[in-house]
């Protein structure tokens, strides 16, 4: 797909982060966008943000329930008659722990939202895609932590991400080998950190889905530049309008893997192939940080 001009895109989170970034670049290019976000003051936000920008409307959506998302869909069916773009961008996290620290409702939202969000949005939108005959896209986005190699003490965010890579891995092979006419991608956010709502994901937590255990309180983004200072780290942030610019590149591109400096991935794959080849354990123990 070439051209977005004129074709839908479902966005999933997309009222803040990555989501809106991508909504603001799709409708710069021409598209009819809907955002399917949870937060329902975030999405009248966004959708302020947005008027004039081109066509774009907001259905408050959360992606872990099957009937939400199916609900989301009826409304982008019944109103455009199609979906040429299918971003399964929601995601979430939790706090940093050891997995015997974790608590059983850590996985249950977070998996629940990142990795059955997007098995909802795919069995939501996807045979309709396929029944429409037009050419389209899903596009789940994952994580390198997780997706490429997991960070340790990430374990319930990065074991959903690697789902997300695997699901999408497998869902592009069937869309090719079934003779469909959609395509899938995994999106990487990549090129430096990320100022985004992930840091702060808990201000959408369900109560019943609340931490069984007290924890400290998660880190802002704000809080983890002023410690970098103070440790003399130069960081790079990425600017999230170019990512959500390259993004839309590498759908043009017919890329499956979008990632900015992919070689990068390439390199540490390689490096777990290899530990996995000597049958240790992938993770560079030097890249463990002592607690």
């Amino acid at each position: 797909m070439k051209d977005f001009a004129g074709k839908v895109a479902v966005v999933t989170g997309g009222a803040s982060g990555i989501g809106r970034s991508l909504v603001k670049e799709l409708l710069a290019a021409g598209a009819k966008v809907v955002i399917g976000d949870v937060e329902q003051s975030a999405l009248d936000r966004v959708l302020k943000e947005f008027d004039g920008a081109g066509e774009v409307t907001g259905v408050v959506t959360d992606v872990s329930s099957a009937d939400s998302v199916n609900a989301l869909a009826d409304k982008v069916y019944d109103v455009h008659g199609a979906c040429h773009l299918l971003f399964n961008n929601a995601g979430v996290a939790a706090p940093s722990a050891n997995v015997w620290e974790t608590t059983e409702n850590d996985w249950k939202w977070v998996h629940g939202v990142n990795v059955h969000g997007v098995i909802h949005g795919i069995q939501a939108f996807v045979p309709r895609m396929i029944a429409s005959g037009e050419e389209g896209r899903v596009i789940n986005t994952s994580s390198g932590d997780g997706g490429i190699s997991p960070l340790p003490y990430q374990s319930v965010y990065a074991s959903s991400k690697a789902a997300v890579s695997c699901i999408s891995e497998c869902l592009a092979a069937q869309l090719q080998s079934e003779g469909t006419n959609l395509a899938a991608s995994v999106f990487y956010p990549s090129g430096g950190l990320l100022d985004t709502g992930i840091w702060t994901t808990d201000r959408n937590r369900p109560k019943d889905l609340a931490r069984e255990k007290p924890y400290d309180p998660v880190p802002t983004v704000q809080d983890f530049k002023v410690a970098a200072e103070k440790a003399g780290w130069d960081l790079e942030f990425q600017d999230l309008d170019e990512l959500a610019r390259y993004c839309l590149q590498g759908i043009r591109d017919e890329r499956f893997v979008i990632m900015i400096r992919v070689e990068d991935a390439e390199k540490t794959l390689q490096e777990r192939a290899a530990r996995i080849g000597r049958s240790e354990l992938p993770i560079d123990q030097a890249e463990i940080p002592q607690l």
